[in-house]
């Protein structure tokens, strides 16, 4: 991001506008909140990489809208506009498409096929129904609460990115099945 798109990345306290990155278009920057920074917060380093990639994404697809007018984004008030995407689940548009260029990025399907083959021995999917639904009760998880399950997280270590990104991602790719499948005649 800073050696290929000339970009400055930057961490700042965002925790008052409850964020995890944003952008600084005319100053070319990309800001993480600092509660990320993997040198001092390890544990965090697949967010933080996953946050960076999302960045990367929003300033890829949307750099030249500078401030969008939806509500996913907060233009800060300062001299020359930003653009702070708002931390929590959401559904719009820029948004997921940041989140898949970010997956796309440090998670490519070539890689993951790979990792997934030498792990499992097969390219077989994981249907995780049961497993899901087992954390879901030990965690008191509501219905739009999805844990993260073993295998999963067992690939988190190969692509330093947080469990959960990696589980969308292999959902995406059908290598795990949060449903059962449909009983076959044959």
């Amino acid at each position: 991001m800073e050696s290929h798109l000339g970009l400055d990345l930057r961490l700042e306290d965002l925790r008052g506008r409850k964020a995890l990155g944003g952008l600084r278009v005319p100053k070319r920057q990309v800001v993480i909140e600092q509660s990320l920074d993997p040198t001092i917060y390890p544990e965090r380093e697949g967010r933080y990489r996953f946050t960076v990639g999302h960045e990367t994404g929003h300033w890829e697809l949307y750099r030249h809208l500078v401030a969008p007018a939806d509500q996913s984004c907060l233009v800060m008030e300062e001299a020359e506009p930003s653009i702070i995407c708002r931390a929590g689940r959401n559904t719009d548009r820029k948004e997921w498409q940041a989140n898949q260029f970010a997956a796309y990025l440090l998670m490519p399907k070539n890689l993951v096929f790979a990792a997934w083959q030498s792990q499992q021995g097969s390219l077989n999917p994981y249907v995780a129904v049961d497993e899901i639904a087992d954390l879901s009760a030990q965690w008191f998880l509501g219905e739009d609460e999805t844990p993260t399950v073993a295998i999963a997280l067992e690939l988190t270590q190969v692509f330093r990115v947080s469990g959960q990104a990696m589980q969308i991602r292999l959902v995406g790719l059908g290598l795990i099945r949060t449903s059962a499948p449909e009983p076959s005649l044959f």
